[in-house]
């Protein structure tokens, strides 16, 4: 297999946006809880940008999974590694690669704040919801 130009991930300032734009989305994304107390058109804003926000953030988390995977498949990388074949240069490049972009991935602290802020918006919704019942 011919060898290819290196394989790079995306610059540390794309990656930090995306991250922060799924941050965003997310704490958007369950204010919406809050919001319905106040007003409709903070409601759809908040909806807006969750929505924007999370089609990109997973459009982006969608490009480097598929990426990913399809350097895997095309190195036959899994085959090679089970069977203890040897590795060339590419092959340990495209490794690197994936070593690397999990590395300095940042999509395990979105998952978090995903957690946490759902899990906020849950308790609040209960206590809410919980008080006015019984008030």
């Amino acid at each position: 297999m011919p060898e290819k130009k290196k394989i790079k991930t995306s610059h540390k300032s794309y990656r930090l946006l995306v991250f922060w734009v799924g941050i965003i989305a997310t704490i958007a994304y369950r204010i919406i809880v809050v919001l319905n107390f106040y007003s409709a058109l903070w409601v759809e804003i908040a909806w807006y940008i969750g929505t924007i926000g999370f089609i990109w953030y997973f459009a982006h988390r969608y490009q480097v999974e598929s990426r990913r995977t399809k350097l895997i498949t095309e190195r036959k990388l899994i085959y090679k590694l089970y069977h203890n074949k040897p590795l060339n240069k590419g092959d340990r490049d495209v490794l690197l690669y994936v070593a690397k972009s999990l590395r300095s991935s940042k999509a395990q602290w979105n998952y978090i704040a995903i957690f946490a802020f759902s899990l906020l918006a849950l308790v609040y919704a209960i206590y809410v919801h919980t008080t006015k019942f019984l008030l």
